[in-house]
């Protein structure tokens, strides 16, 4: 195994940079400016692990190439320690390659962000309702887990106890480097208690993942292009749970984008909550155009977000869960719908991963 020319060379470029750094956070004109020292000194610590695996490989090999003129001389005993330290080193110098690709693997600027995680049903009548309340449960016990904490957004029942939607905000550690794989197309496979011949029915539900964003400003939006309407927050079944129009439902005119919140106490908290999600919805979209532009050559699109993409098979007669990105099977469905969703993520990022340290290798000129 060997470092590419393409990484190598980005190794040399992060370690003048870190060099140059280096050298400016000794300059007192850098010093006395807080914040432009305060953003060399990030990006400092951000380079840094990546110079000291490269030095680290640097000096393997110089121990290798040492061991291997070693192996030309004469003395047999220095030979076989030759031989045995070039044996003990290229598992080694294997291993620092590829830690240091993963760390030249671009992360997520919205990984560490809170999401906003949005369940609709799709194809399939009260079932794909039945479903979305499912996973529903699924998705705040998985949150419980990881001890983050899910809060009701808005919900909107079905006649027979499931929910037409339910929207969540998720805060917690890396809740968007964890959950961005489940956007998509969710199909289930189940025999309806309302069956009597025993037949599976096929309905899907559609999930969402949006990353919260932190700067409200990020997004501009003109105050004429919203419509704001007020309305009841309703309970199970239809009942109205306060007799005031506290919930607020936003509609981005333009894109139809539309976001709601009924579950804060007060107008004023729904509003603000419900301008977040609709804030969060049109920058997601942005740039899931834009990453679909990017990636469109690609036959893999882990976590693209592309709602139309059916992502998941859950067939509960047999007790399997299929991952359609990774041809991953699983039966352990029971286990995954009790909150064990690691079970199906860990394959999907480590995919992701690879994919793109692919496309780091395939800019190779």
């Amino acid at each position: 195994m060997s470092l590419s020319r393409r990484i190598v060379q980005r190794l040399e470029e992060i370690s003048h940079r870190h060099a140059e750094i280096e050298s400016l956070l000794g300059d007192p004109e850098v010093v006395s400016n807080q914040e432009n020292f305060s953003s060399l000194s990030r990006e400092y610590s951000e380079l840094q692990p990546v110079v000291t695996a490269y030095e680290r490989i640097r000096t393997i090999e110089e121990e290798i190439e040492e061991a291997t003129e070693l192996l030309q001389g004469e003395d047999e005993d220095l030979r076989i320690l030759a031989r045995e330290t070039i044996d003990e080193l290229r598992p080694t110098l294997d291993c620092a390659f590829q830690g240091i690709e993963e760390l030249l693997v671009p992360s997520d600027p919205d990984d560490k962000a809170n999401v906003f995680l949005e369940i609709r049903a799709g194809t399939g009548g009260e079932e794909a309702a039945l479903f979305v309340a499912d996973l529903a449960k699924m998705y705040e016990r998985y949150a419980l887990l990881k001890g983050w904490k899910a809060t009701i957004v808005a919900k909107r029942t079905a006649s027979q106890g499931g929910l037409k939607e339910a929207v969540f905000r998720i805060s917690g550690r890396d809740v968007f480097a964890r959950l961005k794989f489940e956007s998509g197309t969710h199909r289930v496979q189940r025999i309806p208690q309302t069956e009597s011949q025993g037949r599976i029915h096929t309905s899907a539900c559609t999930v969402a993942i949006l990353p919260e964003i932190e700067e409200l400003t990020e997004v501009d939006l003109n105050d004429t292009d919203l419509r704001i309407d007020t309305f009841r927050a309703s309970g199970a079944g239809g009942q109205h749970v306060n007799k005031t129009d506290s919930a607020v439902r936003i509609t981005h005119l333009p894109s139809g984008t539309v976001a709601e919140c009924q579950e804060e106490r007060s107008q004023h908290q729904n509003r603000e909550r419900a301008m977040a999600l609709l804030k969060s919805k049109i920058l997601s979209e942005r740039r899931s155009a834009q990453e679909k532009e990017r990636t469109e050559d690609r036959k893999m699109q882990v976590g693209s977000g592309d709602r139309s993409e059916r992502i998941r098979t859950y067939n509960f007669p047999q007790g399997r869960l299929t991952d359609h990105r990774v041809q991953l099977t699983l039966y352990k469905l029971d286990e995954v719908m009790e909150g064990a969703l690691d079970l199906v993520i860990e394959p999907l990022a480590k995919e992701r991963q690879a994919d793109l340290l692919r496309g780091l290798k395939d800019d190779e000129n």
